[in-house]
């Protein structure tokens, strides 16, 4: 059976080196290319995709990748998602995982890796980088220890510069659940204020840097 690719990745020397990998492959025919992840769910939503390699970031201002991700699989018969990113923090695979992404792989993943984890997503089986498989099961093994989901868009966020007032506005969230959940990452990090929060947060792999 032939698997039909949608490459989805703002930089074409990024796409032209993934098409360049997969056109090897017998089985794999790169069928569209999309520069924006906005791109990316209008050509998904044409048919004729079984996988879709995606990227994370796109240009500023743009759809986020598992955004992006979300609105694909949330259609019926949709293409699996297979995230193909530079990024391995928490922050990063819990979106993606949580839009309903079926791999997330890193760029730097050899050739013979990259194939395999499009047949296994093809297939409708999760297809994990071992490094990203690695910190999920660390999640899981400490669930008391780890920032939830939620917890870490707050930091993130915090992370940006915005105030307990703007992140209110940006997640529809109360101030006071924005302080609550500032005070759980506080009290599971070990820090006394928001720039240690961050700085702990980059450190440990938990936000990009």
């Amino acid at each position: 059976m032939t698997v039909r690719l949608l490459l989805a990745d703002d930089h074409p020397v990024v796409r032209a080196g993934l098409r360049a990998v997969l056109d090897t492959e017998a089985d794999f025919t790169v069928v569209g290319e999309a520069a924006t992840a906005e791109a990316a769910v209008e050509r998904a939503a044409a048919g004729g995709v079984d996988v879709v390699l995606m990227d994370l970031q796109f240009g500023p201002g743009g759809m986020h990748g598992s955004a992006a991700t979300a609105a694909i699989t949330a259609r019926a018969g949709a293409p699996r998602v297979l995230v193909l990113t530079t990024y391995d923090t928490d922050a990063d695979i819990l979106a993606a995982v949580e839009a309903g992404a079926s791999g997330y792989l890193l760029k730097d993943a050899p050739p013979e890796e990259l194939a395999a984890a499009v047949r296994t997503a093809a297939a409708g089986r999760s297809a994990l980088a071992p490094a990203v498989a690695h910190r999920l099961m660390h999640r899981m093994r400490a669930p008391a220890r780890t920032l939830t989901r939620r917890e870490l868009e707050v930091l993130g966020l915090v992370g940006e510069g915005l105030s307990n007032q703007q992140i209110s506005r940006r997640l529809f969230l109360s101030q006071a659940t924005v302080k609550s959940h500032l005070v759980h990452v506080f009290a599971k990090l070990g820090v006394e204020s928001r720039t240690a929060a961050v700085a702990e947060a980059r450190a440990r792999g938990l936000l990009r840097r």
